[in-house]
């Protein structure tokens, strides 16, 4: 499980979702055998949506997080609910570009241009979806934005992963913060300050793993958000509320692909009896493969003639 601290400041004026994602961020690389540059980008796009998540009002609600673009990774996307139970995928898993000037994964550049959208089902009679053209691609910068432009909420998102020699996930983590509608107006200018002297998160989980390595993993989360916001005025300083958790799951099953086989229609159906006499499905976030023999396909058939 990867915990996710959720803490409001005294003077009640924002409100702070962080957690260290790396066991989330590296099932996923496991699951879609991704490149360093992939699991870079896929890896934030969950951490961030599972934040989004639990920003939701009830377990039940889901959004869905899609970063669509012209550069060579096409497709991120991911799906959280308010329980904390995220999946996702990257279409071109494979994606490969040369690092920045910088040195660093150029996940933007995987991108290119393109647009970031956001779709929330919270048991209404339609969907709420946000639409904005990605502001760099750099996943973080792009949430920020929507939330400003989409949602008139300003917030400050920190995504980041941290990638080894070997390709394994070494860090992953990721904060939210959000100012509530009473924020007084100091608190803006501490904010501003605590992002701006704050390193990269990975940086800063590193330096707790290393200096707390026995500790369980909601006192390393706890001592991260220490390391934030030890320069906070008290007034500013955190209250923690609770601890919650973000973990991959996928509730992929045949019915729900039998579900997908029918919306293909009748005729592509016959053919697929006719031709092949049989169907290999495979989910898209997990990569489970199920197989649907003639019988099977022949009564979905039945199903919806």
């Amino acid at each position: 499980m990867n915990k996710v601290l959720t803490a409001i400041d005294k003077s009640g004026s924002y409100r702070v979702y962080l957690t260290i994602s790396t066991d989330l961020v590296e099932e996923a690389r496991v699951i879609h055998n991704t490149t360093p540059l992939a699991t870079a980008g896929l890896g934030r796009v969950l951490t961030g949506a599972g934040l989004m998540g639990l920003l939701l009002k009830n377990p039940q609600d889901k959004l869905t997080v899609i970063f669509k673009g012209d550069g060579p990774a096409k497709q991120i996307l991911a799906t959280a609910d308010g329980e904390g139970r995220v999946k996702g995928y990257i279409a071109n898993p494979d994606v490969d570009l040369p690092l920045r000037e910088d040195g660093k994964l150029d996940v933007g550049g995987s991108l290119g241009i393109g647009e970031l959208t956001v779709i929330k089902d919270l048991g209404l009679k339609d969907p709420y979806v946000g639409t904005i053209a990605l502001a760099s691609g750099e996943i973080a910068e792009d949430l920020t934005a929507y939330y400003y432009i989409s949602e008139q909420q300003n917030s400050a998102i920190s995504l980041g992963v941290k990638i080894e020699t070997d390709y394994r996930v070494g860090a992953a983590g990721g904060m939210i913060i959000q100012l509530l509608p009473d924020a007084k107006e100091e608190s803006i200018d501490v904010l501003e300050e605590i992002i701006a002297k704050m390193p990269p998160i990975t940086s800063l989980i590193d330096k707790v793993n290393h200096e707390h390595s026995q500790a369980s993993d909601e006192e390393k989360v706890t001592k991260l958000a220490e390391e934030i916001f030890k320069d906070a005025p008290e007034d500013y300083s955190l209250n923690i509320l609770a601890m919650r958790e973000i973990d991959w799951v996928c509730d992929c099953s045949m019915e729900r692909l039998e579900k997908a086989l029918m919306t293909i229609g009748v005729k592509d159906l016959k053919e697929i009896i006719e031709e092949d006499g049989r169907a290999e499905m495979v989910c898209q976030f997990c990569l489970k493969k199920y197989n649907f023999d003639k019988e099977h396909l022949e009564r979905i058939l039945e199903s919806i003639s």
